[in-house]
């Protein structure tokens, strides 16, 4: 506990211990989850940032890992017409690179984190930001599907067949696994995750350059047979009919570029300097994703791969180049492609991953900006986004359910959503670069490169919507139109109580002018009125004078109590912690220095954390050690119309404080502040 006046108790009424089956509870609680960790300790933040190598694998799995169904997809596009697969790969790389390197200005302007959100909001307006966020949102929801969904028909991919029956069971068992670790913390799933991920950079990394080696012969010839080959298809049916197959295709491959937006809009999680270690994973995911889609479809251009039953493109690919492998009596290419499929598929669980560390980021930048409930950027005792995290798993369980875990149509919503970003994000930048023009020496490259990368996206985009509107791109667009219309209502909603609580706040500016110019003396031993304020405005003057009111001449001592929340905004730089201690420190002593000024002895109390029911149960406990007697109040907003909206949107702190107290036998009376929900 701290105290703006440097003086306070230390002891504390004994507690009595909780009900078994709540301390059993508890305990299976931190078993899952693990111990508390303390946001004030100056380690606890270094010890939950990530440098680039474990970014790349937290933050860059779900770009590397759309090359085990981006480059599929792209590639089946082409039906018989393979000998543009050249250009494809060629175009797929480039791409890749374009949209990392636009991404990279994404990080240097907004280096607290929030991507496309904060791109959107900040240079298009806050409807687009809202756009952006719900697209997002959805994005990180379908990451987590298509990712357990992909991953597990790898995994079934080498067993036998009638076992399809178990996929929906086992993408939900990976689901549960996933979630236990995230709330455990960012590090240690990441970390936990990380051989899988070595694993699969090293098999791919030697397949595509083994694949490709064995037709090494083939490599000289292979520019020249395919610019044949697309003059030949050109001649017979018009170069139009050629542009637009290469477009199709091209577009249909758009779910290989997803992920690569995961790092900008996490920035708060990497170690200082943020934006060079931003830059650093952004390189290794840039690099290592266009090497291997670009390579993946170059093998199935050179061993002439074919869609088969129930196998990915990826796991006909690999099973052709592993066929010979024989030593002894010993099948060695089996073994290597099951293993090879199997942290493909694990790869995939820790692509679901990053919707697990991006979606809470994004729903957290989002309460901030009151779209959605407060509570999603409120941090558990391990400083993870607890609610976040339980929403996203909830989302996605429900996705892979109603899709039955089929990737064809899980790629068409998630696709749609992340170029939805893209293009926002990017035109955003486009405008930043053109406002910015006369102070920025080097806008014009800059801008051009931006340019080029929205004309990719947005292009990938519209072909998306109109090529596969009647196959899932109509609900990919209705349900992202659906979440921004209840963000919307969510911010009118809060946009009215802050208007009321303004209204009161206007109480500040009426009361009568202060007398006393010496601060009375505490009274030691004597019962006092105990406050739970947060911010000084109107809410808690409205308590003070309702207390004074109903209780005239009871007190003597007037104790101001505050908890200051260590939320998400607190965790995005060691200095934060410092600066909500001040602004705190600065709230209680203007509550002090008005109950001196109007001749009443007062004195404020502060204590940190992510729970403030917790910490102001302490602050309570310490309190009346020293004012044995004490009466404490708190304010809270009571609705006219009370309806599950206002439920959800305000959690009703001062009830659950209320409850605790009183089962510590504490008085605590609630003063009401009626607002109009309409």
């Amino acid at each position: 506990m701290s105290n703006p006046q440097n003086s306070g108790p230390s002891a504390r009424q004994p507690v009595p211990p909780p009900h078994p089956l709540r301390h059993l509870w508890n305990r299976s609680r931190t078993l899952i989850t693990g111990p508390a960790r303390d946001p004030l300790a100056a380690e606890t933040h270094r010890h939950i940032t990530l440098i680039a190598l474990l970014a790349w694998v937290g933050l860059g799995a779900d770009g590397l890992s759309s090359s085990a169904y981006g480059p599929e997809q792209a590639f089946k596009a082409l039906g018989l017409h393979t000998e543009l697969a050249l250009f494809l790969a060629i175009a797929t790389a480039l791409t890749v690179f374009v949209i990392a390197v636009s991404y990279n200005q994404v990080i240097e302007l907004f280096p607290t984190g929030g991507g496309g959100y904060k791109v959107a909001t900040r240079l298009l307006g806050r409807r687009a930001g809202l756009v952006s966020g719900s697209a997002l949102v959805v994005d990180y929801v379908l990451t987590i599907a298509i990712s357990l969904a992909a991953g597990t028909d790898a995994l079934f991919s080498f067993m036998p067949s009638g076992m399809e029956m178990l996929k929906p069971a086992v993408s939900i068992v990976f689901l549960l696994i996933l979630m236990a670790l995230n709330l455990r913390g960012v590090k240690e799933s990441i970390k936990f995750l990380l051989p899988i991920f070595i694993g699969f950079v090293l098999t791919h990394a030697f397949l595509i350059v083994y694949g490709i080696g064995r037709h090494a012969d083939r490599i000289g010839s292979l520019f020249p047979e395919s610019m044949a080959g697309a003059s030949e298809l050109s001649s017979e049916m018009g170069i139009m009919f050629v542009i637009a197959m290469f477009v199709r295709a091209y577009g249909m491959g758009g779910g290989t570029y997803t992920g690569i937006e995961a790092v900008s809009n996490s920035v708060n999680l990497l170690k200082e300097p943020r934006v060079r270690t931003g830059k650093w994973t952004m390189f290794y995911m840039a690099l290592s994703l266009a090497f291997t889609a670009a390579g993946i479809i170059l093998l199935y251009l050179l061993w002439d791969v074919y869609p088969v039953d129930g196998q990915t493109l990826n796991a006909v690919a690999f099973g052709a180049i592993l066929e010979d492998w024989q030593w002894g009596g010993w099948n060695a290419g089996k073994t290597f492609l099951i293993i090879t499929l199997i942290l493909e598929a694990g790869l995939l669980f820790v692509a679901a991953n990053t919707g697990f560390l991006g979606g809470p980021a994004t729903l957290s930048n989002m309460a901030v900006d009151h779209w959605v409930p407060h509570r999603f950027s409120q941090l558990s005792d391990r400083l993870v986004t607890k609610n976040g995290i339980m929403l996203m798993g909830g989302a996605a369980f429900a996705v892979l359910w109603w899709s039955a875990g089929r990737v064809d149509l899980l790629v068409v919503l998630y696709s749609i959503n992340v170029f939805l970003t893209f293009s926002l994000t990017l035109l955003g930048l486009c405008v930043y670069w053109w406002t910015n023009r006369k102070t920025e020496p080097s806008w014009i490259w800059r801008m051009l490169l931006t340019m080029s990368g929205l004309i990719i996206t947005s292009g990938i985009l519209l072909v998306m919507l109109v090529e596969k509107f009647h196959e899932g791109g109509w609900i990919a667009a209705m349900v992202t139109s659906l979440l921004v219309a209840a963000f919307w209502l969510i911010h009118r909603h809060y946009r009215k109580v802050r208007k009321h609580l303004i209204e009161l706040d206007a109480i500040l500016g009426h009361l009568p002018a202060a007398t006393h110019q010496v601060a009375p003396e505490l009274t030691e031993g004597e019962p006092a009125a105990v406050f739970f304020v947060s911010s000084y405005r109107g809410v808690g003057i409205h308590t003070l004078l309702n207390a004074q009111r109903l209780f005239p001449n009871r007190f003597k001592n007037f104790v101001f109590l505050s908890v200051g929340e260590v939320d998400t905004t607190r965790m995005k730089g060691e200095h934060a912690v410092t600066d909500l201690k001040h602004r705190v420190d600065v709230q209680l002593r203007k509550y002090v220095r008005f109950c001196h000024a109007h001749g009443m002895a007062a004195v404020g109390y502060a204590a940190y954390g992510t729970d403030p029911v917790e910490g102001a149960s302490k602050l309570a406990d310490e309190v009346l050690e020293r004012f044995p007697g004490s009466v404490f109040f708190a304010g809270t907003l009571v609705f006219r119309e009370e309806n599950w909206l206002t439920r959800l949107l305000h959690n009703h702190t001062a009830l659950s404080l209320q409850r605790q107290l009183h089962l510590k036998g504490m008085p605590l009376i609630i003063m009401p502040m009626q607002i109009d929900s309409r």
